[in-house]
């Protein structure tokens, strides 16, 4: 891992370098737009010619029902089935306390103004299936679907060589009372559910993380469809703020479960001492040489650095300027900073508090923002899968306390028609 000393950089070069998920010659743009046209003229055939193309696998339908599902289920181990429902149950615990009534305001007598929630009607789940199938992800979208009280939720994960599913995702999809799984991955799922297809319906909004082709088709269609989408969620990443009360190999462990992601995940860490720095880089090479995903891990490593800053002050500028995904504090100090906290997808506390709890189990959403857009979007939660309206009554007491008001500004603004929607009622 390269090494940069926070104070030896100028502004420029510390945006160059906090800067991810590229397409300059807007390759990933030409490839993602070839496969949207496509699966919009051509819809079923034209995911099943990518199944072969891209998943290397013949299909004879494009989804898998309930009792497909369940008899896939069926391959799970007690102690597997054990720990999905642990991750089911504390997830759905902290995503249940989002739904919230809100309260009426007077805001002046007789006027009264409020909001009410109403679920998104169909929504779509990508669930990521290539290099690591995710059942973690369906969880994190099901739950607060299921939650949000959404009237259709549509489902697709890329098929495995099998053509069918991953028992694990089989075995979500009974936890969550879903009736099918639709066969696709990659950039032509995410088109499918925008545009519909002979098979799979269209959806009003689209969730899910994905690699830069799912990012890519997910911000195309957002911009020339109906279709909205929950955000831009692309290679996953990492920051971790350490201190000398921090463990080198704990924190080389936080680096590569990130960076087992996949190649173009980024794993950074700032750290206030050299020392510590040079730990963390031998206990790195230490513990990738046994992992399983670990050529895939090396690729990521091999574009993740680290940052040499003189104190936890500012170690907390560069992390609001990276915007991470995911924020690990490894320092005891942690309740030092986080009222410094500005732009970050998901935060972990602490020496004990591992980023993999967050992806499975703890309950926060794994669903996050990613490549700086911490700076402007939350993760996925109930709110995600919600609209709020907003309603207004006004009484006789109401129409005279604020007519006056709005017939002067509708004046003001030449817009006589709408002085005239007040002034009528109140003659």
């Amino acid at each position: 891992m390269k090494i940069y000393n926070y104070s030896d950089l100028s502004a420029a070069e510390l945006a160059k370098l906090v800067q991810r998920n590229v397409d300059p010659a807007n390759e990933i743009r030409a490839v993602v737009e070839e496969v949207i046209a496509s699966v919009q003229q051509n819809g079923d055939m034209a995911l099943l010619d990518y199944a072969r193309r891209f998943d290397k696998v013949e299909l004879d339908k494009l989804y898998l029902d309930k009792a497909e599902l369940a008899q896939i289920a069926e391959q799970l181990l007690p102690e597997q089935k054990e720990a999905l429902q642990t991750a089911y149950n504390n997830i759905r615990k902290f995503h249940k306390t989002q739904l919230r009534k809100e309260d009426s305001v007077e805001t002046m007598p007789g006027v009264t103004c409020w909001r009410e929630t109403r679920p998104i009607e169909k929504v779509g789940l990508y669930i990521p299936g290539g290099s690591a199938v995710l059942p973690s992800t369906f969880l994190m979208l099901g739950i607060p679907a299921r939650i949000a009280g959404c009237h259709e939720i549509v489902v697709c994960s890329p098929p495995q060589k099998s053509g069918k599913v991953n028992a694990f995702i089989a075995y979500v999809a009974g936890l969550l009372n879903i009736d099918r799984i639709y066969l696709a991955g990659g950039s032509q799922a995410v088109a499918a559910m925008a545009y519909g297809t002979q098979s799979i319906p269209k959806v009003d909004k689209i969730f899910g993380p994905g690699n830069q082709f799912v990012t890519k088709a997910k911000t195309i269609i957002q911009s020339t469809t109906t279709t909205a989408i929950d955000m831009p969620a692309g290679p996953s990443e990492v920051l971790v703020i350490a201190d000398e009360t921090a463990n080198a190999s704990y924190i080389a462990a936080d680096l590569l479960a990130q960076a087992e992601h996949g190649i173009d995940s980024q794993s950074i860490l700032a750290v206030t001492s050299t020392q510590l720095a040079q730990e963390v880089i031998a206990q790195v090479e230490h513990q990738l040489s046994v992992l399983p995903r670990a050529e895939i891990a090396q690729q990521a490593i091999n574009h993740s650095y680290i940052m040499i800053v003189k104190d936890l002050n500012e170690a907390m500028s560069f992390s609001n300027l990276y915007a991470p995904e995911h924020l690990i504090l490894a320092t005891e100090s942690w309740q030092q900073i986080t009222g410094q906290i500005i732009n970050a997808g998901s935060v972990f506390l602490g020496n004990l508090t591992p980023e993999s709890a967050g992806d499975y189990a703890s309950g926060t959403n794994h669903t996050l923002p990613t490549s700086a857009y911490a700076r402007a979007y939350s993760g996925v939660s109930v709110d995600s899968f919600v609209k709020k309206i907003t309603f207004q009554y006004i009484t006789p007491e109401g129409l005279e306390n604020i007519g006056p008001s709005v017939e002067i500004l509708a004046e003001m603004e030449g817009l006589h028609a709408h002085r005239n929607a007040v002034s009528i009622r109140r003659k």
